[in-house]
């Protein structure tokens, strides 16, 4: 394993497993894997046989780079809510399947905030405050801290921002496009400085304070060890207070300085830990879904000309890009973690009270009870069914309009710009960010 210079771990490039059929060797070499990667766990079953689990970091290196057709194995071999053991030892439910995936996104059984689960007691203390925000709570207080953040991230404040979209876009593009040799990173070069720029002028945030949150959300993320979350999780809720403070002091009409005064006139409708925890949530996720969106269309309509060809005749075809590269490779690998409050049965399998679960929606894009040839990507797929890769139910993402407006702009801007963009790498040399929640490549090498 390395990182790069942010601090967020990589892994190894290696072969791209692609769609498999049955008896290929791919397939049998996945099972392999599988079975190798399989432990013992608890107690023992009915029969006297231990309940398995995968050990996920044994997985390798190939798995992070493709795991779809891991989790097609899974599904098709353990069930909608298979058992995996994670790189810090805890062990979880994978759910895999669409239809246990979409039940998993809304059944109250299933909640979010790990203080209302036994054993979690002991959960870091240094957590609280950034994990204290609407994605992580459950109603009444999801239900308060959403309606707060829903009547200043409106439809027309989003809509205000495209001219502004397309001037940051423009400046970008410019600057990517002087290179001499006519190469770029376009991860850093347009996917990561566009959404990031956007959230900071949204909350305003010092730009200039970008790429120190940027390396601590990335630890938070996932993919480094739990010293190093420590630290980061530390060091991110003593910036967020302090950033506050400021904001307070200087006032504003951007959306971190309204919910501050909100906290200051209203402080029964939001405690300054809630506070805290929202400046996180809309920091982090207001830029990480959307630098991978942009990065995940990009690489597979470059890895997928006839696509590309497609797009590039009829440029109305952009939001259905969007929309499959959604579906076919999301920008959130998995949804964050929820809790069985009590027995939950996915299909065939009962998961008991007191349970963590991971809705993975890497797999259930391509579940193909829910899509017909899903492992294809088509962004002429009609009807196109829908995904759920801003989530469903009372925490769908409250930013999907942003993300699906900077990612139109930015795809349309670059296919203008760059008439001949090509991959300037062998796909297989990719290397994809490590990561328990997020999905997509560390750099991008393009030329034109």
């Amino acid at each position: 394993m390395s990182s790069d210079s942010t601090g967020r771990a990589t892994v190894p490039p290696a072969a791209i497993p692609g769609p498999a059929r049955p008896g290929d060797t791919l397939a049998d070499d996945i099972d392999a894997a599988l079975d190798a990667a399989l432990r013992p766990d608890g107690p023992p079953g009915q029969g006297g046989t231990p309940a398995p689990v995968i050990d996920l970091p044994a997985l390798g290196g190939r798995f992070v780079r493709d795991p779809y057709l891991y989790y097609a194995r899974m599904r098709e071999r353990f069930g909608d809510a298979c058992r995996v053991r994670l790189a810090d030892g805890g062990i979880v439910r994978f759910v895999l399947g669409h239809d246990a995936a979409r039940a998993a996104l809304t059944d109250p059984r299933l909640i979010k905030d790990w203080t209302r689960v036994p054993g979690m007691e002991g959960r870091r203390e240094e957590r609280r405050s950034i994990d204290h925000n609407m994605l992580d709570l459950d109603p009444p207080h999801h239900t308060r801290l959403r309606r707060l953040v829903s009547r200043e991230f409106t439809p027309r404040r989003i809509a205000l921002l495209e001219t502004r979209l397309e001037e940051i876009t423009r400046e970008l593009l410019d600057t990517m496009t002087a290179a001499p040799d006519r190469r770029a990173d376009l991860v850093e070069s347009l996917a990561v400085p566009l959404p990031m720029t956007v959230i900071c002028e949204l909350l305003g945030v010092p730009f200039l304070e970008r790429d120190t949150f940027r390396s601590w959300s990335a630890i938070l993320l996932g993919g480094a060890g739990p010293e190093e979350e420590r630290d980061a999780a530390v060091a991110m809720n003593a910036y967020l207070a302090e950033l506050v403070e400021r904001k307070r002091e200087a006032g504003g009409d951007d959306l971190l300085a309204a919910l501050i005064r909100t906290r200051d006139e209203e402080g029964d409708r939001l405690s300054e830990a809630e506070l805290i925890g929202m400046a996180f949530l809309l920091l982090v996720a207001g830029h990480e879904t959307t630098v991978n969106l942009i990065a995940n269309a990009f690489l597979a309509l470059l890895t997928h000309p006839e696509q590309l060809a497609a797009l590039r005749r009829d440029p109305a075809l952009i939001d259905a890009a969007i929309e499959e590269t959604l579906r076919w490779d999301p920008p959130v690998e998995r949804a964050t973690f929820r809790f069985t409050t009590e027995p939950v049965r996915f299909g065939e399998v009962t998961v008991p009270a007191g349970e963590g679960l991971l809705v993975v929606l890497a797999s259930v894009g391509r579940d193909p009870a829910y899509a017909p040839d899903a492992d294809r990507f088509d962004i002429l797929r009609d009807p196109r069914p829908p995904h759920l890769s801003f989530g469903h139910g009372i925490h769908f993402c409250l930013g999907a309009p942003l993300a699906r407006l900077e990612a139109r702009i930015a795809l349309r801007a670059l296919l203008e710009r760059c008439p001949d963009l090509d991959l300037d790498t062998d796909p297989k040399e990719i290397r994809h960010r490590l990561s328990l929640i997020v999905r997509g490549p560390e750099q991008l090498p393009v030329r034109w």
